[in-house]
């Protein structure tokens, strides 16, 4: 834990300057502390003109963050961690750019567990977001703690197959300060995952509202905090594509989800298997790849209910893309009030899903 002139030291130098800048500051005076008494000399060196004003005029606002964070660190359960602390985790601290801070909430000993990053799409296919949760599903049960953002789409998906499994090992690496909850519909899923046990991070400070330019920067905490990356589904142009390539830039192991070569979704997953992600159809086959933990490897995710003979020949006619109800018609060639009943009793089933744009999805096993 730190102590007031520790805290209120890091604080002053995040808050001044970059994080760069930082560094090297801290290279040359060893701690925060020091760092303010380092000559002028010697900061004209290190800083340019710009971050040198930064510098020798703080933040207006930088005595009342230091009583915001005072009074958060003082409730259960919420911990800073300081580059250079003992146990900042060595994964992250392994990587290119570890962050200066980590503002901690909930269980901060998840840090030091075996871990795996679970990512994609914001809108993912009602099959994406099964893929999601039956991975993380079975990769918590066999002993990993899975790391996403608390986005919408796959991220929530993968924490709540997290939960799902008991015991409440994922982790939340967001974007804001740990004050806010963003996005607002993922409160009660923060709420659940911290009750669980589970652990919320951020490297900005108390206050930090939503700004577009942290998401892509948080993506290297969620590489650098795991042995691997998933990606499940992603378009081309994705933030799941950033954090795979940080991944691999790290020297993790980056699996993909292979997809539907119709859905856009599915490109991003195909791009990386291209470049040598390595394609996995379930969560055994990216087990196989990670070190054994000496845990208990589960069974996949208990298959769905078994259809009857027609709801067998209606799912074959479906395949896996997202269909219209004239297409399955076509298909099938069944009125549209029996079809439109057998598609009911399906998505009651859990075996196909109802999308935008009257289409409907058979959902696979993930």
């Amino acid at each position: 834990m730190l102590d007031s002139t520790e805290l209120a030291a890091w604080l002053q130098l995040t808050e001044s300057v970059g994080p760069g800048a930082a560094r090297r500051l801290l290279a040359m005076a060893g701690s925060p502390e020091a760092v303010f008494e380092l000559p002028a000399a010697a900061l004209d060196q290190a800083l340019p003109p710009r971050q040198r004003d930064a510098f020798n005029h703080p933040p207006e606002h930088l005595a009342e963050l230091i009583a915001k964070a005072q009074a958060w660190l003082a409730e259960p359960g919420h911990d800073l961690l300081v580059l250079g602390d003992a146990d900042y985790p060595p994964r992250l601290l392994a990587t290119a750019d570890p962050p200066l801070l980590l503002w901690l909430q909930g269980r901060r000993e998840l840090l030091a567990s075996p871990a795996l990053a679970i990512v994609g799409s914001r809108n993912p296919t009602a099959q994406g977001g099964d893929n999601a949760r039956a991975f993380a599903r079975a990769l918590a049960q066999a002993g990993y703690a899975i790391v996403s953002g608390l986005a919408l789409g796959v991220d929530a998906a993968a924490h709540e197959g997290a939960l799902d499994a008991g015991g409440g090992a994922t982790i939340a690496v967001v974007g804001t300060g740990l004050d806010q909850v963003y996005p607002r519909r993922n409160a009660g899923l923060a709420a659940r995952l911290l009750a669980a046990g589970g652990l919320i991070v951020s490297e900005y400070s108390l206050g930090t509202p939503v700004m577009q330019a942290n998401f892509p920067k948080r993506n290297r905490i969620i590489a650098g905090l795991s042995e691997g990356c998933l990606v499940v589904e992603a378009a081309v142009q994705s933030g799941s594509l950033i954090t795979a390539r940080q991944a691999a830039e790290a020297g993790r192991e980056v699996f993909a989800i292979p997809g539907s070569i119709h859905s856009p979704q599915a490109r991003g997953c195909h791009a990386l298997i291209r470049q040598g992600a390595k394609l996995v159809e379930s969560a055994q086959d990216v087990l196989e790849e990670l070190l054994p933990l000496g845990a208990t490897r589960t069974a996949e995710p208990q298959a769905t209910p078994e259809p009857t003979h027609e709801h067998q020949a209606l799912l074959e006619a479906m395949g896996f893309d997202p269909v219209s109800l004239d297409a399955l018609m076509a298909r099938c060639g069944w009125p549209a009030a029996e079809l439109n009943a057998a598609l009911l009793e399906l998505e009651l089933d859990g075996q196909v899903a109802r999308l935008a744009g009257q289409l409907f999805q058979r959902r696979g096993q993930g």
